[in-house]
């Protein structure tokens, strides 16, 4: 077996341009079954709770003079970090993901424009709309700068998807500091690297989308984005909420990542190599449920958004995933009051 001696610290500053991690799919066919899922990959393990954040909060973007300021507008229930909420729903059913994309260029800082650290990029989002369509229109109308910062000794480069309650979707990527977005009910597939028209662009080699080559099955980025377009295209029509969610997770799983040992030859030649899958989400925008697995728990665990108090003045609720890692079912009555978590500082 390959022993690692670098610590992870190190590995990330010498290997960051081929990082690769995470997956994100759409099944939006039927009106009545909206769904969508995402795994979370990495190379060491990213323990993340689960947060109820209620209507009302007052919240900063972490960048000085002109940084981005906000009262949320919509409450949301999000998988919460030290440095930020890298996905969730909110209770209008718009859900948002974060996912690496090491080719993201933010540009040089600028003190005189807008701009919000990239860990509260996403919560920005979910906090103020209800669509994907008003988050876009915002976003090219009033032009922001996304100042990033360093995650585990990497800088974090990312992109985002959203998708709503009327099968809508969107996928923003920043070139040269400013929002390159795909915006519409076709683009249903993400993972990380290369960017999001090149990713399309390789799609039409395979077969099912207009090529001859086979399908890949290495667990590299571009590989992964080509298996879940193809497996979600070809899902069967559900018949209930429970096998929708069964039919996004069969696809999630499909492009999982399992645990190995860390491999540095291969990450230092760009092979594929192991950010394993370390847990998953499903949202059900229909019905406001968001699920939650870990690869450590057989079980899966959900919220329902109705069920808990996001009324302004409610205090922020947490479920603490390391300390009920067994749990499974509906864990929407075991949320308790809890500190907000942070943003990721950004690095001006």
């Amino acid at each position: 077996m390959f022993r690692i001696t670098l610590s992870i610290f190190t590995l990330y500053q010498v290997l960051s341009p081929s990082v690769q991690a995470c997956s994100r799919v759409f099944f939006n066919e039927n009106p009545k079954f909206l769904i969508v899922g995402r795994n979370m990959d990495w190379i060491d393990a990213m323990p993340v709770d689960l947060y109820a954040l209620p209507r009302g909060a007052k919240r900063s973007g972490l960048t000085g003079k002109n940084t981005l300021e906000w009262t949320s507008k919509y409450a949301s229930v999000v998988t919460g970090a030290p440095v930020g909420s890298p996905d969730g729903m909110n209770e209008k059913g718009l859900a948002g993901h974060m996912l690496w994309l090491g080719a993201s260029d933010y540009g040089p800082f600028n003190p005189d424009k807008p701009s919000l650290s990239v860990g509260a990029w996403l919560q920005f989002y979910l906090d103020n709309f209800a669509t994907v369509a008003e988050l876009v229109e915002h976003t090219l109308k009033n032009p922001f700068q996304v100042v990033t910062g360093t995650y585990d000794g990497l800088k974090a480069t990312v992109h985002l998807s959203f998708e709503d309650k009327t099968g809508d979707s969107a996928v923003i990527e920043i070139q040269k500091g400013k929002p390159k977005i795909y915006h519409g009910k076709q683009y249903t597939v993400m993972t990380n690297d290369p960017t999001y028209d090149k990713q399309l662009r390789r799609l039409k080699q395979f077969r099912g989308f207009g090529g001859k080559r086979a399908l890949p099955g290495t667990t590299e980025a571009a590989a992964r984005f080509v298996r879940a377009a193809y497996f979600l295209k070809n899902l069967p029509e559900p018949k209930t909420e429970r096998e929708a969610v069964a039919e996004v997770l069969s696809v999630m799983r499909n492009v999982a990542q399992p645990f190995a040992p860390v491999n540095l030859e291969a990450l230092k030649r760009g092979e594929p190599h192991t950010s394993p899958t370390r847990w998953r989400t499903v949202a059900d925008l229909s019905r406001g449920i968001y699920f939650y697995e870990s690869s450590l728990n057989p079980g899966i665990l959900w919220v329902k958004l109705s069920e808990l108090d996001l009324n302004e003045g409610a205090p922020v609720k947490r479920f603490s995933l390391p300390n009920d890692l067994d749990k499974v079912g509906d864990v929407s009555k075991q949320f308790t009051p809890a500190p907000m978590f942070g943003f990721l500082e950004p690095k001006i």
